[in-house]
């Protein structure tokens, strides 16, 4: 049974992009693969979901969808056989007792496999000289894992699809969830018509001290009292090396920095890069020796009182 695109995400066939949208992003949320590790049902859920976003998010894509169904890919074939037919004398638009494609009718709009197969046969069949139709092969899905620091920089990735091995190139940028298309790598056509495509989903792995919002990073930074009352210089390690901050007197805790273009590359513009946001928070000691107690009295005796 075909796979109802419009079923897979919840929508109406009438939504609105933005509907579509909302729902592929809640549901992917939801059957994300780091959310449901070792689940090979969310997995697939996961995959059909990116595949009717890939499609209902298209306008063109969908507007063929609507009218072939799951054969909404060989749209170009399905209308070049139209207009052969009308090329070879048969009437065009009369050639299926008068009704032309938007003659067909069903449930949902869509052409049946029976029209379909009518359509192709009595252009292409014996009696109209056995010419072939050529048909788009199937498009191939894959996921690519990367570390964070990974997913920072343009890479040479090498992944097994369909027991073939692919080269590719991992641009910088790319988000978790995100997906590539990688022309011509899916399935060999048929009767000489053009390979499949490839499409690729990268899963990035949350990092351990960095969290990333687009091309914006966000880390916290521990530092001490003295340091928070009096100002200093502290270090931090970057995804791109190790950088000194100055610490201004009377640094409160949770009092925030930003490091401008020193966050996360921008997708597809070279040499763009976010801000990183670093959060101080400041460690009060937990032991204390003799003297130090001793100055803090006296410091708390010179405080004013509130």
């Amino acid at each position: 049974m075909a796979t109802d695109y419009y079923k897979v995400l919840g929508v109406a066939r009438d939504a609105t992009t933005e509907a579509i949208k909302a729902a592929y992003r809640k549901l992917a949320r939801k059957y994300h693969p780091d959310l449901n590790p070792n689940d090979e049902k969310a997995k697939h859920k996961f995959q059909e979901i990116n595949e009717a976003n890939e499609v209902l998010s298209d306008p063109e894509n969908r507007k063929k969808y609507d009218k072939y169904g799951e054969h909404w890919k060989h749209a170009e074939q399905f209308e070049a056989a139209e207009k052969e037919r009308a090329r070879q004398g048969a009437g065009g638009a009369a050639g299926f007792g008068g009704q032309g494609f938007e003659g067909f009718s069903g449930s949902t709009g869509q052409m049946s496999e029976e029209e379909l197969h009518d359509l192709f046969g009595s252009m292409f069949g014996g009696r109209r000289g056995g010419r072939q139709v050529k048909f788009r092969g199937q498009d191939y899905h894959a996921e690519s894992h990367l570390e964070l620091v990974d997913a920072a920089t343009t890479h040479k990735q090498t992944i097994s699809v369909n027991g073939k091995q692919l080269r590719f190139t991992v641009p910088a940028g790319v988000e978790n969830g995100q997906t590539i298309r990688i022309p011509g790598q899916g399935g060999p056509g048929a009767n000489g018509g053009p390979n499949g495509d490839l499409y690729i989903t990268f899963v990035v792995k949350e990092h351990p001290r960095f969290k990333r919002t687009g091309a914006d990073l966000h880390t916290t930074l521990d530092i001490d009292l003295s340091t928070a009352v009096l100002g200093g210089e502290v270090e931090l390690d970057t995804l791109d090396g190790r950088v000194r901050l100055k610490v201004a007197p009377h640094t409160q805790n949770g009092t925030r920095a930003k490091l401008k273009g020193k966050g996360f590359p921008v997708y597809k513009h070279a040499g763009r890069h976010g801000d990183l946001y670093v959060t101080y928070q400041v460690k009060l000691p937990t032991k204390l020796t003799a003297e130090q107690r001793a100055l803090f009295e006296q410091l708390a005796k010179t405080s004013p009182q509130p």
